[in-house]
């Protein structure tokens, strides 16, 4: 069983990566689609008691915000990995850009997850990290964790 933690900016491929690597095997946990906190929850809770691996497709920017995934999941003897979406903030509003416009965030929001992004670090409780790049040709680039980005 297995706990995805997804964590960065909005608009830097976390749909996307989970759509690639994960849509066959793991339940997808994600607040925009939700709507809100108690149903995000009741999916989580139901996933735990499930012993189903998940993955959670938020901004997940804090340390706070990750424990409450990682601490629950942990109880359930879940293993916890972490892939942190690496991107400039002027990337992800230029990739913003780019979405069809229902999709599209205010640049003000990607901004304001920037601003309190904190780096993940394997004494969360992550038992695997990995970065995550979206590569130039297309698709993703995926590195193991080696702390402070270039």
């Amino acid at each position: 069983m297995e706990a995805v933690i997804f964590i960065g900016l909005q608009a830097t491929g976390k749909s996307s990566f989970y759509l690639a690597r994960f849509f066959h095997s793991h339940i997808r946990i994600n607040l925009d689609m939700l709507k809100t906190r108690r149903r995000e929850d009741l999916l989580l809770r139901a996933c735990l008691a499930m012993q189903q691996s998940f993955v959670v497709d938020n901004t997940n920017p804090t340390v706070e915000e990750r424990a409450r995934y990682i601490l629950p999941a942990r109880a359930a003897r879940f293993q916890i990995v972490g892939y942190y979406f690496e991107s400039s903030l002027a990337e992800a509003i230029r990739r913003n850009s780019t979405r069809v416009p229902e999709a599209q965030v205010p640049a003000k929001a990607i901004g304001a997850t920037r601003k309190k992004l904190q780096l993940p670090a394997p004494g969360e409780g992550f038992d695997a990290l990995y970065t995550v790049h979206i590569a130039p040709a297309g698709g993703f680039e995926v590195a193991p964790w080696a702390g402070e980005p270039v």
